[in-house]
C-alpha cells in the first residue's frame, strides 16, 4: 500500500543538473557569438535605427552572414543542445511516471481506508453517517503540523528495544525438564480425571487451559482435553482442535501430565448427573492450592472425576510450587500451537505487511512454525517495519465504563440503552451506590482510550505519517467518524480484512476465536506493539509472548491512562514540544521490563526463574 502525500516535483539534484548544462552551453559562446545572438533575436531594434534603403541593399548579405554564423554555432553546441533536450525529456517522462504512481498509490490507500472504515463500523448503521467527534482539535492540528514537518527527516530510534540493559540475559527455558522437578506419577496413584469447560473468548480460554494443566499436576490427576463453552457474546462453536494442535499438545506435556481426549465411558453418568460439578462460584478468583485441596480433591477421590465448569482465571500465581509454575509457562509458551490453517493465514498477514517472505526471529518461529520459511542471509532487501495497535473501543466496553466520549446527548442515550439491554446488574448496582462522575472516571484513568487519544500518543512518540500500522480489535464504536483522526494522520492502516482476500478469510468468518488468533499472531510478530488497555487479556498475553521470545528487541508500549488524562486536560494550552516530552516520559516508565512481582501474572510477565533462565 502506498504512502499518501503531495504530487512529486522533479528532484532538486535533477533541476541543478539542468541549470548547469544550460550555463555550460551559454559559456561556450564567444563574445562575437553573443553579439550575433543579440542581432538575430533583436532585429526589430536594428530596423528602427537603419533606413529602408540600407535594409533592402544589405538584407541578403545580412541573411547569408547570420545563417553561416548560426549554422556554425549550432555545429559547435550540438552536443550541449542534445543533452539539454534529453534531460528535459527525461524529467517530463519521470514526472509523468511519478504522478501516475502517486495517483495509483493514493487510490490504493483510499480504498484500504474505505475498506477499513467499513470493517470497523459500529454495527448500528446510525453511527456510520455521524459527524466526526473530536475532543482535542487543537492538539490534532499540532500533531498534523508536526508530522508534515518531519516527513523528510531521517528516522530516529523510537522504542526499538526494551528499556532494560539486562533483557538479553534472560532466555526462554520453561521447556527445560532437567531443571524442573519431575511431575510424573504412576497410574496407581492417579486420583482421577479432571474435565474443564472454559468460558470467554480465545485469550480467556488459553489462560484456562494452562491453569487446568497446572491443577491436574497439582492434584495428581489425568486431564481431559479442555472444552470451550458456547457464548452468546462470542458466538463461536470452535473447540480445542479447531484452534490448537491437539496431538502436539498431548505429546508435548506427556512427561508432566497425562492428557486424554475424552472421559472414560464408565464415568460419563457421573458427569451427566452433575454429581462432581464445580462452578466458578465455588472457587475463588485466583484461588490458592489449598482451596483446591480442600474443595476439589475430595470430590475427585470420591467420584473419580470432577468437572470444573465455566473455568477461567481460577488459579492464583503465588504461592505455587516451582515445578507447577514452570509447567504453566511450558503450556502457554511451548505446548499450545495454533492449528496449521491459522498459522498459514497468520504467515500471509505477516509476509504481506512486511513485504518479506522469511521469518526474522524466534518469535516468528514460535508463532508460525513451518508455515514461514526460516531467514536466509541471501535476502537482498530489508523487511518493512510495522507497529501493531490493539485498539479497545467496542460498544460493550465503553458502555460498561460509564465514561463520556464527547458525543453529546445522542451518545449518552445510545450507551444508556445498551446498558439497559446488556448490563442490568450494573444499573442495579449503580442505584445502590454513590455515582461517580464521568470527569472523575477519566481523571482516575478508568476510561478506555479513544482512537483520537491513541493517535495523539503515537504522534507524540514521533511515529511518522508513513508508519505502517496493523489495527487489531473488533468493531469500533462510532465507525469511520471515530476513526477519522487515526486514518487521517496515519493513512497506512491495515487490518486482517485488508491484507487477506475474501477467499483467504472465508474459513475464519463467523469464528471469532480464529479471527482473534490472527490478531494475536500479527500483534506478537510486530516490530512495536502498542496497547490502549492494559487490562485486555489479548494485550497481556501478547506482551508476555514478546517478552519471552523477543530477546529484548520486541518492545510493548503501555500508556498510563491516569497520567495521559492529566496531560490531555491541558490540551488547550500545552505546547507541542512539551506534549511530546511528557508522552515519551510516560511511555518510558511503562516500557521497562521488570522481574515478575509476587502475585502477578506469569503469562504477562514471564521474566522470572520459573519461566526463564538468566545467563
Amino acid at each position: 500500500m502506498g504512502k499518501q502525500g503531495l504530487p512529486r516535483s522533479p528532484r532538486p539534484e535533477t533541476r541543478d543538473k539542468e541549470e548547469k548544462i544550460g550555463r555550460r552551453s551559454l559559456d561556450s559562446l564567444t563574445g562575437n557569438d553573443l553579439f550575433i545572438g543579440r542581432r538575430i533575436f533583436g532585429s526589430e531594434g536594428s530596423k528602427a535605427q537603419g533606413s529602408k534603403h540600407d535594409q533592402s541593399c544589405g538584407s541578403s548579405n545580412k541573411f547569408s552572414y547570420s545563417w553561416k554564423q548560426q549554422h556554425s554555432w549550432l555545429r559547435r553546441n550540438f552536443k550541449s543542445i542534445l543533452v539539454m533536450v534529453s534531460v528535459t525529456s527525461f524529467i517530463f517522462f519521470m514526472d509523468s511516471i511519478m504522478v501516475s504512481i502517486f495517483h495509483s498509490d493514493r487510490s490504493s490507500v483510499m480504498q484500504d481506508i474505505s475498506r477499513l472504515s467499513n470493517d470497523t463500523l459500529h454495527k448500528n448503521g446510525s453511527s456510520q453517517d455521524a459527524s466526526p467527534v473530536q475532543m482535542y482539535s487543537r492538539l490534532l492540528n499540532l500533531a498534523s503540523n508536526s508530522l508534515a514537518k518531519n516527513v523528510f527527516q531521517p528516522d530516529t530510534p523510537t522504542f526499538r528495544e526494551e528499556r532494560s540493559s539486562k533483557s538479553s540475559q534472560w532466555k526462554p527455558c520453561a521447556d527445560n525438564n532437567k531443571q524442573a522437578v519431575a511431575l510424573e506419577r504412576s497410574s496407581e496413584m492417579n486420583n482421577g480425571y479432571i474435565m474443564v469447560s472454559a468460558n470467554g473468548g480465545l485469550n480467556q480460554q488459553r489462560v484456562a487451559i494452562c491453569n487446568a494443566v497446572a491443577v491436574a499436576a497439582l492434584l495428581n490427576a489425568t486431564l481431559v482435553l479442555p472444552r470451550f463453552l458456547y457464548s452468546n457474546v462470542w458466538k463461536d462453536p470452535s473447540q480445542f482442535g479447531d484452534i490448537y494442535q491437539e496431538e502436539r499438545f498431548i505429546e508435548y506435556l506427556k512427561d508432566e501430565v497425562h492428557i486424554v481426549k475424552d472421559l472414560p465411558q464408565h464415568l460419563k453418568p457421573i458427569d451427566d448427573k452433575n454429581l462432581s460439578l464445580v462452578t466458578d462460584t465455588e472457587l475463588l478468583k485466583e484461588a490458592k492450592p489449598d482451596d483446591y485441596m480442600k474443595h476439589v480433591l475430595p470430590l475427585l477421590k470420591k467420584y473419580g472425576m470432577v468437572h470444573l465448569f465455566g473455568y477461567g482465571n481460577r488459579l492464583g500465581f503465588d504461592p505455587l510450587p516451582f515445578d507447577v509454575q514452570r509447567l504453566r509457562c511450558k503450556c502457554n509458551f511451548h505446548a499450545l500451537k495454533f492449528a496449521p490453517e491459522i498459522q498459514e493465514a497468520g504467515s500471509l498477514l505477516v509476509k504481506r505487511i512486511r513485504r518479506y517472505e522469511t521469518s526474522q526471529s524466534k518469535l516468528d518461529e514460535a508463532l508460525l512454525g513451518e508455515s514461514m520459511v526460516k531467514y536466509s542471509a541471501k535476502e537482498d532487501q530489508e523487511p518493512l517495519n510495522y507497529l501493531a495497535l490493539h485498539l479497545r473501543f467496542e460498544e460493550d466496553m465503553i458502555a460498561y465504563s460509564l465514561c463520556d466520549f464527547g458525543g453529546g446527548e445522542p451518545e449518552r442515550k445510545e450507551l444508556q440503552a445498551y446498558r439497559e439491554d446488556h448490563f442490568p446488574l450494573l444499573l442495579k448496582r449503580l442505584k445502590e451506590s454513590k455515582a461517580v462522575s464521568p470527569e472523575e472516571l477519566r481523571k482516575t484513568g478508568r476510561c478506555p482510550l479513544t482512537p483520537e487519544e491513541a493517535t495523539l500518543v503515537l504522534a507524540g512518540l514521533g511515529f511518522k505519517k508513513g508508519t505502517y500500522i496493523y489495527l487489531a480489535g473488533s468493531q469500533i464504536y462510532g465507525g469511520s467518524s471515530r476513526m477519522l483522526p487515526l486514518t487521517t494522520l496515519y493513512p497506512n492502516l491495515v487490518t486482517k480484512e485488508t491484507l487477506l482476500t475474501p477467499q483467504e478469510l472465508a474459513p475464519f468468518k463467523n469464528f471469532s476465536s480464529k479471527l482473534a488468533a490472527l490478531d494475536f499472531i500479527a500483534c506478537a510478530a510486530s516490530d512495536v506493539f502498542a496497547m490502549t488497555d492494559s487490562g485486555s487479556q489479548l494485550s497481556s498475553l501478547v506482551s508476555g509472548f514478546r517478552t519471552y521470545y523477543g530477546d529484548g528487541h520486541a518492545p510493548t508500549l503501555r500508556p498510563n491512562k491516569k497520567r495521559l488524562a492529566a496531560i490531555l486536560s491541558e490540551s488547550e494550552t500545552i505546547k507541542w514540544k512539551a506534549f511530546e516530552n511528557r508522552i515519551r516520559k510516560m511511555i518510558e516508565e511503562g516500557h521497562k521490563v521488570r522481574l515478575r512481582p509476587y502475585g502477578r501474572s506469569i503469562y504477562r510477565q514471564p521474566k522470572c526463574p520459573e519461566c526463564m533462565c538468566k545467563f
